[in-house]
């Protein structure tokens, strides 16, 4: 069974930096995707960006281009999501999620994380 964990988040300034990790457990590597998601109170849950884990090919929603960074460590089975010139509006929880396709949809993937909680103060 995937057990997925989020870590890392809390509250920055806008403009500031921050990193958030994902410990991936119980999975047989092979062909699998990462995905980031993010949601905000009383919004939606929005696509963030995407990782395969063999390849290291990237995809990221229009909103983060530029600004985040999905990266993944084989050896410590961990997939990373680096937040740079943060804005109000990045405020959410953010979730982790397993998936076999590059998919941008929530139902692409079926493991998900708990979150982890993002705060960007303006």
């Amino acid at each position: 069974q995937v057990h997925l964990v989020e870590s890392g988040g809390g509250l920055v300034q806008a403009g500031g930096s921050l990193r958030v990790s994902c410990a991936v457990s119980g999975l047989i590597f092979s062909n699998y995707c990462m995905g980031w998601f993010r949601q905000a109170s009383g919004k939606e849950r929005e696509f963030v960006g995407v990782i395969t884990w063999n390849g290291g090919t990237t995809l990221y929603a229009d909103s983060v281009k530029g600004r985040f960074t999905i990266s993944r460590d084989i050896a410590k089975n961990t997939v990373y999501l680096q937040m740079n010139s943060l804005k109000a509006e990045d405020t959410a929880v953010y979730y982790c999620a397993q998936g076999e396709i590059m998919g941008v949809l929530g139902r692409d993937f079926r493991s998900w994380g708990q979150g982890t909680q993002v705060t960007v103060s303006s």
